[in-house]
């Protein structure tokens, strides 16, 4: 079973925004091909951080408002959250390395 969480609109606010962890937050689509190629690397860090972060995918097609609320335009876009504001944004197939340091930064 995945770690990581699908998101919707109806409980990103919850589940990100009044999250008492961090949140890497996965804007995605299943149309885009580099989307698909994080998909290993966001489960890998979901299982080595269970409980210090939560990692979170948003479908943009389904959710559109959510994604146009973060002014997410390229995908894959990945932003980091931490007391309910974005504190990091990547965009494209980000390093693993690269997504746990900005991680560790915030502990």
């Amino acid at each position: 079973m995945s770690q990581v969480i699908e998101v919707t609109e109806q409980d990103f606010d919850v589940t990100v925004l009044k999250s008492d962890v961090p949140v890497l937050v996965d804007f995605w689509s299943a149309s885009c091909g580099p989307c698909r190629l994080i998909v290993p690397v966001l489960e890998e860090l979901a299982a080595e951080n269970d409980g210090d972060v939560k990692i979170v995918k948003v479908n943009v097609m389904d959710n559109m408002n959510t994604a146009a609320r973060y002014g997410v335009d390229m995908l894959p876009t990945l932003m980091i959250f931490n007391g309910g504001s974005v504190v990091e944004r990547m965009v494209g197939v980000v390093a693993k390395s690269r997504l746990q340091d900005a991680l560790d930064e915030l502990e």
